[in-house]
């Protein structure tokens, strides 16, 4: 900023009547030598705060895939999902509308997680980034008699958060508790349009996170297992029915009844299946690897052995899925 203002000082300045026989001659020179500081300056800029540009924002297929692999355990159904729909929507440089992800499942499952390794794989800030926005429903709409308020709020923080950048992307937390009705406030932003209000959103991502559905999640990956089928067998057409009537029908979840269903605007409702004993072994190894350590089998096995299961006759699922792994590492490491 210094070297610009003197640059200014230079050229703008009665200095130049000093020297008025080349006073032309300079100042044609110094305007150029300002003009190329500037754009060089600008764009060493870029390279040190995050702007709105590919040095910011880049996909990254290989990367998320290679994520989704290693270490995202028990979910073939999401990993597939995600990779096709990500990579689809990031290769289209002129989609029809934004992304609309909507993940299901229980408690500890990876819901979260897939929507950090997707951060992660776009912006070079990960979940750090400015363009990447969390909205938790207990903590930024708490109050049912405030909705009108948060309406009107919402779609003023997309606005001008995409107006700011359109590879946004909006990660909604809790959706299960989010109130009825609010959510419709922002389906114009979802939809097949070109620009509102000369603002487009269909570079953007939307991705809802909910627990609402789980329950029917579980009753067809229990029914799989009762009669000694492999989880794998499991397919998308097997939930993806039941999953977004539930959700759709649910009068406590932020869905009941939402015109995002209704008029077809989620792209995808992503299941994930509860996780067995294996799953959450894996989920041991891989939190020691991440902590700089070589995987134990045997504390990975304690591990496992300390969660509690459910149904309670046959102990197949664990109840927090992966959630409290990294705390019982602290006892067992």
């Amino acid at each position: 900023a210094r070297h610009v203002l003197l640059l200014w000082i230079l050229v703008c300045s009665g200095m130049t009547e000093a020297i008025e026989p080349i006073s032309t001659t300079i100042a044609v020179g110094m305007a150029a030598a300002l003009t190329g500081f500037l754009a060089s300056y600008q764009n060493i800029l870029y390279y040190f705060h995050e702007c709105c540009r590919p040095e910011w924002i880049s996909f990254n297929k290989t990367g998320l895939k290679t994520d989704l692999d290693n270490k995202l355990f028990g979910q073939h159904i999401a990993s597939r999902i995600i990779l096709k729909a990500v990579n689809g929507f990031m290769s289209n440089d002129n989609p029809k509308k934004p992304l609309v992800l909507s993940l299901h499942g229980w408690t500890g499952t990876g819901k979260n997680f897939v929507s950090k390794l997707i951060a992660e794989n776009i912006y070079k800030e990960g979940m750090e980034s400015s363009f990447v926005h969390v909205f938790t429903s207990t903590l930024h709409f708490p109050h049912p008699s405030q909705n009108a308020t948060y309406k009107s709020q919402l779609q003023q923080w997309i606005k001008g958060n995409v107006t700011n950048c359109e590879r946004s992307m909006f990660i909604f937390d809790e959706m299960d508790k989010m109130h009825p009705g609010l959510i419709d406030s922002i389906k114009p932003y979802l939809d097949y349009y070109d620009k509102l209000d000369g603002v487009s959103y269909r570079k953007s991502i939307f991705i809802f996170l909910s627990n609402a559905g789980g329950e029917s999640i579980i009753q067809t990956t229990l029914d799989f297992w009762r009669e000694g089928r492999d989880r794998e067998e499991i397919e998308l057409r097997d939930l993806e029915m039941s999953l977004s009537l539930s959700v759709f029908n649910n009068n406590q979840s932020g869905f009941f009844h939402t015109s995002l269903i209704d008029k077809n605007l989620v792209d995808f409702f992503v299941p994930f299946l509860p996780l067995e004993y294996q799953h959450i072994v894996q989920c041991a190894k891989a939190e020691m690897k991440a902590r700089g350590l070589d995987p134990d089998p045997d504390v990975a096995d304690m591990v496992a052995r300390d969660v509690v299961y459910f149904p309670k006759s046959e102990r197949v699922f664990s109840v927090k899925g992966c959630k409290t792994i990294e705390s019982k590492l602290d006892y067992y490491t």
